[in-house]
């Protein structure tokens, strides 16, 4: 049954081998932003394990507070951007296909010189370009499309919630209008052909059980400015895919945003493993597997188009190869130890 998962996947220029994605998972290995050798290897391995589209970890877009991580990666600068090319050579050597996931970090970590939801209209502006600048790089790189990061509390997220955004402006009356205005500028710089996706969650850091949207209703009201802008994928993160994201339905958040926006979602949140996220990253304790037959049931009906892979695939660099021969049983199981090398 798992051929659900191995079927390919085409949306206009785009087409993918199969229906697995790499997820986004900060790495931090990149000393000075620059993406080494090393770095392309470790997507390298996943698009040779036969993944089909991987997105890589978030990169900081060319804004003095995009980020404060000295490790995390640029899309910006002569040396990152030699960096980013050679990964993108890597991975499309083994036949997979990578989108740069593009993030700026807001006052997540509360460091000086940080920039939130009450930016000035002037410094918006300002982050808007940056996102476009960074997205260009990309393209120039060879990659095959962007991920915009509005999950988590990060900067976009902080705009998209009521708690974190307290304005009085445009930017406050539509919570989406920052994102809209990003997604504008992106499509503006890189044209209709280039993919760009939206990656967005109701949980934050900091506040796991925080909502967007109570109803369908509100979710489809979020969306809709959105999907007008010329998002092309939908990226639902949630800390459990089998979840129901409403009362009365079985539908995932990835589900109910495809059947709201008729745009292709990915599905993502603990897939082969028993244990979320946040528990997983607690403790040096192995996350027991799971299966997936749910999963491919509703792969199956449509529901979503794609699945994303995240702690799994960095404990099985081959996790698309395991599951087709020897099924789950066959993956090697997560634990945050994991986390100290990039293999």
């Amino acid at each position: 049954m798992n051929e659900a998962l191995f079927r390919p996947f085409t949306l206009d220029h785009l087409n993918l081998a199969n229906r697995i994605v790499m997820a986004p998972m900060t790495r931090s290995f990149s000393p000075n932003g620059v993406p080494g050798d090393d770095v392309a290897a470790y997507y390298h391995r996943r698009a040779e394990g036969g993944v089909g589209l991987i997105v890589t970890e978030g990169t900081y877009i060319p804004h003095h507070a995009a980020g404060f991580d000295p490790r995390v990666p640029h899309m910006y600068g002569d040396a990152a951007l030699a960096g980013w090319k050679r990964v993108a050579a890597a991975v499309h050597g083994a036949g997979g296909k990578i989108f740069s996931q593009l993030w700026h970090v807001g006052t997540e970590g509360d460091h000086a010189g940080a920039v939130g939801a009450l930016a000035s209209v002037e410094q918006i502006g300002a982050i808007v370009a940056a996102f476009g600048e960074a997205a260009a790089n990309a393209k120039a790189c060879g990659f095959d499309g962007v991920e915009i990061h509005g999950a988590h509390g990060y900067l976009i997220d902080q705009f998209f919630w009521d708690r974190t955004n307290r304005r009085t402006d445009d930017y406050g009356i539509d919570r989406t209008r920052f994102a809209v205005e990003v997604a504008e500028e992106i499509r503006r710089r890189v044209g209709s052909e280039f993919p760009v996706a939206l990656r967005f969650s109701q949980w934050k850091i900091q506040d796991l059980n925080a909502k967007l949207a109570n109803t369908p209703e509100e979710l489809e009201a979020f969306l809709q400015p959105l999907n007008s802008a010329g998002i092309d994928i939908f990226h639902c993160s949630t800390r459990r895919f089998w979840e129901s994201e409403f009362p009365g339905s079985n539908l995932n958040l990835a589900g109910w945003t495809k059947k709201l926006t008729g745009k292709p979602t990915i599905t993502v949140g603990s897939v082969t493993l028993g244990e979320d996220v946040m528990r997983s990253f607690s403790t040096d304790d192995a996350a027991a597997i799971r299966g997936i037959d749910d999963l491919l049931e509703r792969l199956e009906r449509e529901e979503f188009d794609l699945v994303a892979i995240g702690r799994s695939i960095i404990a099985n660099p081959d996790w698309p190869i395991q599951v087709k021969t020897g099924g789950v049983a066959a993956l090697r199981p997560f634990s945050r130890n994991a986390l100290a090398k990039l293999l």
